[in-house]
């Protein structure tokens, strides 16, 4: 029988009474696997499936809202926007598809309503709602993509239900505690304690994230990490040793590749993952349905990912590599030892705590969410803007998620335990999405 989550129905009903709501299973899961075993299937085809393209095209006018300096308002999370742009895109299409459970607006259009416009409409609503700046940009694509609808009765219902689902949505996360202007972040002084790290010393970001309602999960706190181990610990000194050598900005030790691929990853770990899931999707020729169902799903675990791991940085408050291996003389460890004037790779360092880290956390989320649609193993590539002319290539998901995730170790930002704790949060995250949202429906005729 299901239950709701009580947080985010709370949220819904608050919002918007009249919305019919459906949340996921609540239940805790504990037991671990090696792989996924839900699976995202392909909508049973009725006459003829549209293209997932809309899903992929307007995937790509996010990203590039989310790259254009000062569109993306600092003190939200990208994850977040993400998430609703793409639950809004599903809700609608699975509106008139009808073969799986609503994420949040349960909706129900006429079954020849056109997807594509309903898509199309959500996706540009959401988009306007969240970025009005960039009205001008997302209308232009709005007019290109309905330019392939054909015009009639099934095009003007999609645009109808798409923007009303669209608009619902927005709604219902706007007192989602993402716009909260949290109180001002008090750095410890203790040895191990997070503060802002040199040579920029950032004022610290999203300290109070993890409280923002989650989008799946019933709280920030679901799957919080265990401590880290004490600083006087071998893990500890065994992995501050490990970054200071192959971390540094004049690191001898650190092979070429190594360098190439701490910089290569050094973007938003998100974006990389979307990008991926283009190039899949496109590759792979899937319908509409199955598209936004596989980016919801993508995004809603990221969404969530992000929050967990925002709750649980700024619950352990653990330094820096740059603050750790600086003050080394202080951690009570006779295995490590202080370099004052050490930097990492990359020059500067996020400015939040270090532990658990965030590409790991989203990596790993990302590669359970493609390989419960696609398999373990397929081969892919990816490019980075921080490494133009450069491509990385994998024959799996989990290869690029570790490599992610150790690229951090390699630019001096994260230390493995960091790395660790990710890989395992972002895989309890995702398999939460994974078997409690975007389900198959009951009736899967869809009628």
């Amino acid at each position: 029988m299901k239950r709701f989550s009580p947080r985010l129905l709370a949220l819904a009903l608050g919002a918007l009474a009249a919305a019919a709501v459906l949340a996921a299973d609540a239940y805790a899961r504990t037991q671990k696997t090696d792989g996924i075993r839900t699976e995202i299937p392909a909508s049973p085809s009725r006459i003829a499936q549209a293209s997932g393209q809309p899903v992929i095209d307007w995937n790509r006018v996010l990203l590039s809202i989310v790259n254009t300096p000062g569109a993306q308002p600092a003190n939200i999370q990208p994850t977040r926007n993400f998430a609703i742009v793409h639950a809004a895109i599903y809700d609608a299409v699975n509106a008139i598809d009808r073969t799986h459970e609503p994420y949040l607006v349960a909706a129900r259009g006429p079954r020849d309503a056109s997807e594509p416009a309903a898509a199309d409409a959500a996706a540009r609503t959401a988009l306007v709602g969240l970025y009005p700046s960039q009205q001008a940009t997302i209308d232009a694509t709005y007019t290109g993509e309905l330019a392939n609808v054909p015009d009639g009765p099934a095009k003007n219902q999609g645009i109808s239900l798409g923007a009303e689902v669209a608009k619902d949505l927005l709604e219902i996360r706007a007192n989602d505690g993402s716009n909260l202007t949290p109180p001002p972040f008090v750095p410890g002084a203790a040895p191990g304690d997070f503060r802002p790290t040199p040579p920029n010393f950032p004022t610290s970001v999203f300290t109070t994230w993890g409280q923002v309602t989650p989008f799946v999960l019933d709280r920030g706190d679901q799957f919080r990490p265990a401590p880290p181990p004490p600083l006087t610990s071998d893990a500890y000194a065994s992995a501050i040793n490990d970054v200071q050598r192959l971390g540094s900005a004049t690191s001898t030790t650190r092979t070429p590749e190594q360098t190439e691929i701490g910089r290569f990853w050094n973007p938003p770990i998100q974006n990389f993952w979307n990008q991926i899931a283009e190039t899949v999707a496109a590759a792979h020729h899937n319908d509409l349905p199955t598209t936004a169902r596989l980016f919801a799903a993508l995004n809603l675990s990221f969404a969530d990912s992000a929050i967990a791991f925002y709750d649980a940085k700024y619950t352990y408050q653990l330094w820096r590599p740059v603050t750790a291996i600086r003050l080394a003389d202080t951690d009570g460890n006779p295995e490590t030892v202080a370099d004052p004037n050490w930097l990492p790779l990359t020059g500067n360092t996020p400015a939040d705590p270090s532990y658990p880290g965030a590409h790991s956390t989203i990596s790993a989320a990302g590669a359970d969410v493609l390989a419960s649609v696609y398999g373990k193993r397929w081969s892919f590539s990816v490019t980075s803007p921080a490494l133009p002319g450069v491509t990385r290539s994998f024959e799996s998901f989990s290869a690029a998620a570790e490599e992610a995730g150790v690229s951090r170790i390699f630019a001096g930002v994260h230390t493995r335990l960091d790395h660790v704790a990710g890989l395992e949060l972002g895989h309890d995250v995702a398999r939460f999405v994974l078997h409690n949202a975007l389900l198959p429906a009951h009736d899967s005729s869809g009628r």
